[in-house]
This record gives C-alpha cells, sequence and structure tokens, in this order.
C-alpha cells in the first residue's frame, strides 16, 4: 500500500472516530473532567481545612494524577476509543462496501490501530497537561515534578493506552460487538486483573497481567501493583498483550464474512 493511500486511509479512520460525538464527549470527562473534578475537590478541601488536608498539587498531587490517567481512567479512555474503532465498521454493515472497494482487508484492520492510538493520545495527554499545570498553581510550596518527571510520565501514559488501545482493537475486529467488547476489556483490567494481583497464590504468573507490568514501569512514586518484577519482563509482558491481540483481530478481519 502507498504511502499516500495509507496516509488517507489513516485520516478517513481518525474523522470517523472524531464524528463519534458520544464518544468524544464521554472520553473528554473521563480524561479533561476527571482531572478537573480531583484537583478542584483537593483544593477545596484545603481551602476549607488545610491543617488536615494538604495542598492539592506539588509532586504528590502530580503523581496521584498521572497514575490515574495511566491506569484508571486513562485505560476506559483508550477502551472506549479501541472498542469504537474496531466494531464500528462491522456494527454499521460499511466493513461490506469496504471490502467490496479492493482495499486490503489487512489494511482495513491495521489503520484502525494507530487511528485508535492517536485519539487516545490527545485525550490523555490533554489530562496530563492539565494535571501538571494544577500540580504547580496548587503547589502550595511543596515540591513539584521536573521537566524530566514529566516527559517521562507522558511516555508512561502513552505506552499504557496504547497497550489497552490495541487489546480493545483487537478483541473488538474479533467479536463486532461493542458490548461485548467493552464488558470483556473494561470487566477484565478493572475487576478481574484487581482480584487477580491480590490472589497472592498465583505467585510470579501475575506478572503476566497489564497492570502488574505498568506499575514496574511507572516512573512516579507510589504503589501501583505491589509486584515487583524485572523490567525486561514487564516489556515482554506489554509487547504479548499488544501483539497477540492485534494478530488474532487481523486473523478475523481476513477470514470473516463480508
Amino acid at each position: 500500500m502507498k504511502l499516500a493511500i495509507a496516509r488517507q486511509m489513516l485520516g478517513a479512520e481518525l474523522l470517523k472516530l472524531r464524528r463519534n460525538r458520544t464518544t468524544m464527549v464521554v472520553s473528554l470527562l473521563l480524561s479533561v473532567g476527571v482531572v478537573v473534578l480531583v484537583y478542584g475537590f483537593k483544593a477545596i478541601q484545603h481551602a476549607s481545612n488545610p491543617v488536615q488536608y494538604g495542598p492539592a498539587g506539588g509532586l504528590g498531587g502530580y503523581s496521584d494524577g498521572v497514575r490515574a490517567l495511566g491506569v484508571f481512567f486513562g485505560q476506559l479512555v483508550a477502551a472506549l476509543i479501541g472498542t469504537e474503532a474496531g466494531t464500528a465498521d462491522i456494527g454499521s454493515g460499511v466493513f461490506r462496501d469496504l471490502v467490496a472497494t479492493g482495499r486490503s482487508r489487512l489494511s482495513l484492520f491495521w489503520v484502525r490501530l494507530p487511528g485508535a492510538i492517536l485519539i487516545t493520545w490527545a485525550f490523555s495527554l490533554a489530562g496530563l497537561a492539565l494535571a501538571t499545570v494544577a500540580s504547580f498553581i496548587f503547589s502550595g510550596g511543596l515540591a513539584t515534578p521536573s521537566v524530566s518527571l514529566i516527559l517521562e510520565s507522558a511516555g508512561w501514559i502513552m505506552l499504557c493506552t496504547s497497550v489497552v488501545a490495541a487489546l480493545a482493537v483487537g478483541v473488538g475486529s474479533l467479536t463486532g460487538s461493542r458490548g461485548a467488547t467493552l464488558t470483556a476489556v473494561i470487566g477484565w483490567q478493572t475487576v478481574a486483573t484487581q482480584l487477580l494481583l491480590h490472589t497472592q497464590s498465583l505467585g510470579s504468573a501475575r506478572d503476566w497481567l497489564l497492570t502488574a507490568s505498568f506499575g514496574q514501569l511507572m516512573p512516579v512514586g507510589g504503589e501501583l501493583a505491589g509486584i515487583s518484577m524485572a523490567t525486561g519482563i514487564a516489556i515482554a509482558v506489554l509487547l504479548a498483550w499488544t501483539v497477540v491481540p492485534a494478530a488474532v483481530g487481523s486473523w478475523r478481519t481476513v477470514t470473516s464474512d463480508a
């Protein structure tokens, strides 16, 4: 596929995702909206009782914001957008028309992945930018994040959300159902994974959970999963969770009936 055609297909994919206003609004609320709510609430608490409640910003507040965007709400945004990218063509019946144009089915699948990731990054980084500004404004004299930490945090958030978006695109392309994909991805990451992380009898098997690998690479302080592993293992786990769902999704796209 020529570069010009690939660029056009990616542009069309981005436009398709942006036109889904419901997905865009919910994603905005889960990223920027959550940051505004959390820092605003903490600022009000500090203003009303500064002895009991510390400043909303500073390094501690920034770390909380990074963790929320990388693992919790950022993953919800990634799952939502990835699901939309993976299921929209099938659910709307457009996939048959796209195949009829003669375009490669593989190209139809692989354009979904960067499209979902780029849109996810836009929301996650907007949330991080707001959290960074708030951590300085509401620092109250506390230490603030350095430039290197901010850049590392941005890279970590982009990594976390990319993996979850790839997972959602792959599962969505496999099932073709928005509801089933959202339930599977969000249920696995927010419910099942948390239960498994705290099941100590599983031992090193918990290293293969996404959240454990995210915690190993997290640049800010604080506990995420409570599991320690080699950085190389964490990277290998993230690659597996990215490549395998994408491979399954591409296989399903190629073999499914138009």
